[in-house]
């Protein structure tokens, strides 16, 4: 299905810089597409239960807090896939990368299994930790216990998409992705107005297309394991070797995630004004992270397959043309970012002091994009050669980089707009400028270079 004729590097020593771009181009633009596509459950939802009430889209808030966090947290899934299946085929080896992705899926099923039940048990624990109460509560609680039976579905897509990157298919998870947008859309709206489930009939109707998804990606993955003469039963060792590779890519998203939330806290202390803006502001800044992120997964693939091949001086070459895409990416978007924002903020709200706020932090934040896009793909590059464990303690040492310079906003920051600025100066410059700075420490040496299987 997959052979190594089809997915080889294009060294750019020995070929034109155009040809190294298209290949990038090849994955990432699919892989832009799938990144796009997610994000619309969510917009999908949210539409059709606030036509329902107040409380039922605040309870709805809530759990999809709830189910992202748990989610994001197995992204590992993901990622660690997507190096290992690379790296075995760019050693020649197809059927066992076909192999490592398949333990990788049925890691993803176990798990899944296991926080869907956790979930289910503690949805009012969860919701109740997060302030919520009466007719909130009870609805992030319903919605919660329906969407959670879709959790192994979504882990499966997680690890399934993995392994098809590191194939360097990233079209067949783009047409996934989009089908499953679109029968979430129908599902809701007969679920939730034409059964009259209310809430849980869009719980049930996002499980029930996660499950068909997954489904379809599994169906892609275990044809062509078969057809390269793969195992595809549950391998105890595979499956143990997933565990202790996804395991530093845990860490890694948990510091992430933890400066994320450290943001939230700060913005909240500033003032209704900043928190809205921060909300704006942060929109925006997951949108661009999308387009940077297409970049990263194709630096994943790429780079796994040269180093499974052997091939340094074509990773090396690799590497340099997707920081210049990555730079280059970050410079045109931080221009639209800041240059734009007097036109689109106003999108988003009518308060004039929001708006103010927003505009300025997004200037704030324009100006860091081409560090940010650096960033990103050297993520991807160090996550291709399964760097996982440096990453992992890169990611505590910029968290604790960038905690005392948010707890210092938090401290002495205006509220406002000045304190919004100084929250996303510390944000997108200090806790990115570590980040680079790690990472490009890191891609100077030669320890992350590993070759082979």
């Amino acid at each position: 299905m997959w052979t190594n004729e089809r997915v080889a590097v294009i060294s750019p020593a020995g070929h034109s810089s155009r040809a190294v771009d298209r290949r990038i181009l090849a994955l990432a633009v699919p892989a832009l597409g799938a990144l796009v596509a997610e994000p619309l459950f969510v917009l999908v939802d949210s539409a059709v239960v606030g036509h329902l009430g107040t409380a039922q889209l605040a309870g709805l808030s809530l759990a999809s807090t709830v189910l992202v966090t748990v989610v994001g947290l197995c992204v590992f899934l993901a990622y660690a896939t997507t190096s290992a299946v690379a790296r075995r085929l760019g050693a020649g080896d197809g059927a066992g990368a076909l192999q490592v992705g398949v333990d990788g899926m049925w890691l993803a099923l176990g798990l899944g299994v296991v926080l869907a039940v956790a979930t289910w048990a503690s949805a009012p624990w969860a919701v109740g930790a997060l302030g919520a109460a009466g007719d909130v509560a009870d609805h992030a609680v319903t919605y919660l216990r329906w969407s959670a039976p879709g959790l192994p579905g979504m882990l499966l897509v997680l690890a399934a998409t993995g392994a098809l990157r590191g194939l360097q298919d990233t079209r067949t998870p783009l047409g996934v992705a989009a089908s499953g947008a679109v029968v979430n859309a129908v599902l809701n709206v007969v679920l939730v107005y034409g059964v009259g489930m209310g809430i849980a009939g869009s719980g049930l109707g996002t499980a029930l297309t996660q499950v068909a998804m997954a489904a379809v990606l599994t169906i892609v993955v275990v044809r062509g394991a078969r057809a390269a003469g793969a195992d595809v039963r549950p391998a105890a060792g595979g499956v143990w070797r997933h565990v202790r590779a996804g395991t530093p890519l845990l860490v890694r998203t948990v510091s992430l995630r933890l400066a994320i939330l450290l943001t939230v806290w700060v913005a909240t202390g500033l003032g209704a004004v900043a928190l809205a803006g921060h909300q704006v502001v942060n929109a925006v800044w997951g949108l661009t992270a999308f387009a940077l992120d297409a970049l990263a997964i194709a630096a994943q693939a790429l780079i796994g397959h040269a180093l499974g091949a052997g091939d340094v001086p074509g990773t090396r070459a690799l590497l340099r043309r997707t920081l210049q895409w990555g730079v280059g990416a970050g410079a045109a978007i931080g221009l639209l970012v800041g240059g734009l924002a007097p036109l689109y903020v106003p999108l988003f709200t009518t308060d004039p002091d929001v708006r103010a706020a927003a505009v300025t932090a997004l200037v704030v934040a324009a100006v860091t994009l081409p560090m940010a896009g650096w960033v990103f793909v050297l993520d991807g590059v160090l996550i291709g050669a399964g760097d996982g464990r440096y990453l992992a303690w890169a990611g505590m040492g910029t968290l604790a980089a960038y905690a005392p310079c948010a707890l210092a906003v938090h401290a002495w920051a205006p509220d406002g707009t000045s304190g919004l600025a100084w929250l996303w100066a510390a944000f997108a410059g200090v806790f990115m400028a570590a980040r680079a700075l790690t990472t490009g420490l890191r891609a100077r040496r030669t320890a992350w270079m590993v070759t082979g299987v």
